[in-house]
């Protein structure tokens, strides 16, 4: 596993190039095909060399992470996805945020923008 410290500003899941040669982390007799980013905070992230196995592990492992409480809003949720609060910057701490959620942040800073281009 490769990491990456200090600021990076894509989330977990994220692809990564893949350097040619590299083995999987978890079976190092296979080769990897995807680098994909892990756990992120603002210390830096984990890049994962995977195989195909590995893969259909992680695909698998994230739709069961779209279910549950919205750290937002606080309600239950089956469409989390991970999502920065723009004012805490682009290197800020990762939530689980619903569908909800992330419409009603994205109408308020559609909603910002259009102020702001009404003093220019």
């Amino acid at each position: 596993m490769a990491d990456i410290t200090g600021p990076i500003s894509t989330l977990a899941g994220h692809r990564h190039d893949l350097p040619e040669g590299t083995m999987c982390d978890s079976h190092p007799d296979r080769p990897a095909v995807a680098r994909v980013q892990g756990e992120t905070d603002s210390m830096g992230s984990e890049l994962n060399d995977l195989c195909q196995e590995c893969i259909n592990e992680e695909r698998t492992g994230r739709e069961e992470m779209r279910t549950g409480q919205c750290e937002w809003c606080r309600n239950p949720a089956t469409d989390l996805r991970d999502r920065r609060d723009t004012d805490e910057g682009m290197c800020g701490r990762v939530y689980r945020v619903c569908g909800a959620c992330v419409k009603k942040d994205n109408e308020r800073l559609e909603a910002e923008l259009r102020e702001m281009e009404d003093d220019y």
